[in-house]
């Protein structure tokens, strides 16, 4: 189970955040999870949203967009919750090539992780066999 990731990328130049975040907001699309990861001249925004199909059309005239599958996932928000979930898939030989967090806490006791891993299916795997909790697209719209 994976959800989809908008990745924009964006000219590194002050308002350039705000106008993009700003489109998406007129057209009634939420963010539920982002990263920014910036050079001296551009930066990639990392984007899980309520509707990814609205926010492309949204954005499509003001920036480069790509999507991706990542993984989106409960984990304990306790000390060693995530080492857990790194363990899981150090374990399944998953190799995590960035993360971040989401602004989701389905419960007072967790917090959702973005993964970009290099395996999904084999991930999915090893973590639903560990006994983590993956949300879907859906979920992530819900939420």
């Amino acid at each position: 189970m994976t959800v989809k990731q908008l990745s924009v990328f964006a000219q590194n130049k002050p308002g350039r955040l705000s106008a993009l975040t700003g489109i998406l907001a007129q057209n009634g699309v939420n963010i539920r999870a982002v990263s920014v990861a910036d050079t001296s001249d551009f930066g990639i925004l990392r984007l899980i949203v309520s509707d990814i199909e609205k926010a492309k059309a949204a954005l499509k005239d003001s920036a480069v967009v790509s999507e991706s599958n990542v993984l989106a996932v409960i984990a304990e928000d306790k000390p060693g919750g995530m080492a857990r979930m790194m363990e899981t898939l150090y374990k399944a030989n998953i190799s995590v090539e960035y993360m971040y967090s989401a602004f989701l806490n389905p419960s007072e006791s967790s917090a959702c992780l973005i993964l970009r891993v290099d395996n999904n299916e084999n991930a999915v795997a090893a973590l639903t066999e560990g006994g983590f909790k993956l949300l879907s697209q859906e979920d992530m719209a819900k939420i």
